[in-house]
């Protein structure tokens, strides 16, 4: 930590705004790596020159931040890093992510099943209701941790024969290829909510837990939607990275 007192500077934002910066700083040049105890509350104090209600707001900040987790009786925790990849801004499989990032994925198959599609499927995939899917649930891992549930359907007449692939280390979207179906875009939603009853046990997660849900529908270039898939990921071992860029133009 600094040894100049943040008292003695001429920054106008409050003790507390000042107080959480440095730290900050000190975990972001790796001074505090994650999974760190920081230092007694009463050293802290002396290194900033703040008082310790001022260095408690500071502190509690941070953990709204997700910067810092408190362990009551122990002290202060840098939090550690999602154990999980980012998710992509490219269009690739699960598989394909965990291996660029040099992590190993592997799947519990729950279901994998054919079944008539229903009334929204049909009208999601542009066929007739009661034609023939392919249902694929699986446990998706990374060096053995589990990281989320696919929930994924495909019309079975763009890939016969699938039902017989052993999905425990076989990716869907390989699968796909393989019978001449690429998909090339996706249109996704993603949304913060509760874990179900139903997903809890198998992300070993309690109900209620955060998870981030993400629900993709996929189409080849002649824009026929080919796959469906819905991804529950846990909230502690996964994260959305993406970017956006501000387009030219006139203002009023």
């Amino acid at each position: 930590m600094a040894q100049a007192t943040l008292s003695a500077t001429d920054d106008p934002n409050p003790l507390w705004v000042q107080a959480a910066a440095v730290i900050r700083q000190r975990i972001s040049d790796q001074t505090l790596p994650a999974g760190r105890r920081l230092p007694a509350e009463r050293d802290l104090c002396q290194q900033l020159g703040v008082s310790r209600v001022t260095l408690r707001k500071a502190l509690q900040q941070l953990v709204e931040e997700g910067v810092l987790s408190s362990s009551h009786g122990r002290g202060w925790y840098v939090s550690k890093a999602p154990s999980g990849p980012e998710w992509p801004n490219t269009l690739e499989s699960f598989t394909e992510t965990a291996r660029r990032k040099g992590l190993e994925p592997s799947s519990t198959v729950l279901t994998a099943e054919v079944v008539p599609a229903s009334f929204d499927e049909a009208e999601e995939f542009g066929i007739v209701a009661g034609t023939d899917i392919f249902r694929l649930v699986r446990v998706r891992h990374l060096d053995g941790v589990a990281i989320g549930i696919d929930d994924s359907r495909v019309p079975l007449a763009l890939a016969e024969g699938i039902e017989d692939v052993d999905f425990v280390g076989a990716s869907l979207l390989s699968e796909l290829a393989a019978h001449g179906v690429e998909p090339v875009h996706a249109d996704s939603i993603i949304e913060a909510r509760g874990c179900t009853a139903e997903l809890a046990a198998p992300l070993d997660l309690a109900p209620g837990d955060p998870v981030l849900a993400m629900r993709q529908v996929l189409e080849d270039q002649s824009g026929r939607t080919v796959l469906v898939t819905s991804i529950t990921y846990r909230g502690d071992r996964y994260r959305l990275h993406t970017s956006f860029a501000r387009v030219a133009g006139p203002r009023s």
